[in-house]
């Protein structure tokens, strides 16, 4: 099958690589032209989470359920007691694959989570969206955040990861000795094999905030740099997303009552010269924002509400532009995208061939050096292998990349126009 995109945009790229190697940038860090904008429609999510979670979420101490709702989140959320087995009571690291990864009982918590339409309200009450976008339906975003306790992590950075098989942490609470850096990371892994599996599901990583103490510092900033900057490294899909909540509660503006939101200096993880950073520049792994206990007090919450809103519109758009719109049928022999561009270099028209793992839309925009988009085509069902014309005669000479989505990930194909 051959369709014929006419392609009118002049513009000068970087790089010059006529094969694609699978460059998948669906990672926490970069993607080309993120976009933080929020939501055009109202959008369904559901938060798991224990008491700074309730905090953070409540209008009286950390604003967050109200700036969902300002950027069109239609938000319910789950905390003590709540579900079967009072699943609700159990949110810490090693919890997680009890919610995602049981066999037996994960599939009942699961589909009770993406149906709740409540508010949970333990710890103060929030603004939502007055009605439910999709009340038939299901919530689409998920996140899931544990507490303070589950930054005691022990073990090395360096240790070596478990076989989830061989994991003690699976199903152990905070303070456990099994919570070592190596067993969390175990368990986050593990986690992939469910979160692969739900490509209609986008899935909010959340990580715990730090303790007032220091002494497990130093272990529970690896995990959370390991979380932010690693652990999607490998993992080709746009719908998991990570926001370090312990970063952004390290660092003040010189004292626990005024925030560094905003603020050059400082730990964040926000929305920052048009890209997202992930900065630590204060020497700090404890909790910069006490509320008497560990419990981060209002100002560290509405410094994380401020970085995190444009964060999770922009993993909202990532999933978005990927988001799979039929089942994959699974005909066709690779498990992996393949896409190729002929002839090196381009003149006037460009063949783009391409092998599917199953039927898909296909999505192709082109963008030049500084990520600026200037073109998009897009496609719905897509045969498994074929090719597409790309006309490119209105080019001048140069180096162009041309960004192609598809339901298994966003893929990058750099080309050389030379006439």
């Amino acid at each position: 099958m051959k369709k014929y995109l006419p392609l009118k945009c002049i513009i000068v790229a970087v790089i010059s690589i006529f094969f694609l190697h699978p460059f998948l940038y669906s990672k926490t860090n970069l993607i080309l032209q993120d976009d933080p904008a929020p939501p055009s429609k109202p959008v369904r999510l559901v938060f798991i989470h224990h008491s700074t979670g309730g905090n953070w979420l409540a209008d009286s101490w950390g604003g967050l359920g109200k700036a969902l709702k300002q950027n069109n989140y239609y938000v319910s959320d789950v905390c003590y007691g709540w579900g079967q087995n009072s699943i609700g009571d159990r949110t810490d690291i090693g919890n997680w694959w009890e919610w995602f990864r049981d066999s037996v009982n994960s599939p009942a918590y699961l589909n009770d989570l993406y149906h709740l339409d409540a508010m949970d309200g333990s710890y103060g009450n929030y603004e939502r969206l007055a009605n439910n976008p999709d009340p038939q339906g299901e919530n689409v975003i998920v996140m899931f955040k544990s507490c303070f306790p589950n930054s005691r992590i022990l073990g090395n950075p360096g240790d070596p990861v478990p076989a989830i098989a061989d994991n003690p942490m699976k199903g152990e609470s905070a303070g456990s000795d099994t919570y070592t850096v190596a067993n969390a990371k175990g368990i986050y892994i593990d986690l992939l094999e469910y979160f692969k599996t739900k490509l209609d599901k986008l899935f909010i990583v959340i990580t715990a905030p730090p303790l007032i103490d220091p002494t497990y510092g130093n272990n529970a900033r690896a995990l959370n740099n390991w979380l932010v900057n690693n652990w999607l490294k490998n993992y080709p899909h746009n719908n998991v997303f990570v926001f370090d909540f312990f970063n952004c509660l390290t660092s003040n503006g010189g004292s626990a009552d005024v925030n560094d939101l905003n603020q050059e200096s400082g730990n964040h993880h926000r929305w920052w010269k048009a890209a997202i950073q992930h900065i630590v520049s204060t020497n700090n792994n404890f909790e910069a924002y006490p509320s008497g206990d560990d419990h981060p007090n209002a100002t560290g919450n509405a410094k994380t509400t401020g970085e995190y809103l444009p964060l999770l519109n922009v993993a909202y758009n990532r999933w978005l532009s990927t988001k799979p719109t039929s089942i994959d049928d699974g005909n066709a022999e690779v498990t992996e995208p393949i896409f190729s561009i002929s002839p090196v270099p381009v003149k006037d028209i460009s063949v783009l061939g391409y092998e599917l793992p199953g039927t898909s839309f296909l999505n192709i925009e082109i963008y030049n050096s500084l990520g600026i988009k200037f073109y998009n085509f897009s496609t719905n069902n897509l045969p498994t292998k074929g090719s597409l014309d790309l006309n490119l005669s209105s080019f001048n000479n140069g180096k162009y990349f041309i960004k192609i989505s598809t339901k298994w990930g966003i893929y990058i194909v750099p080309v050389m126009v030379l006439k």
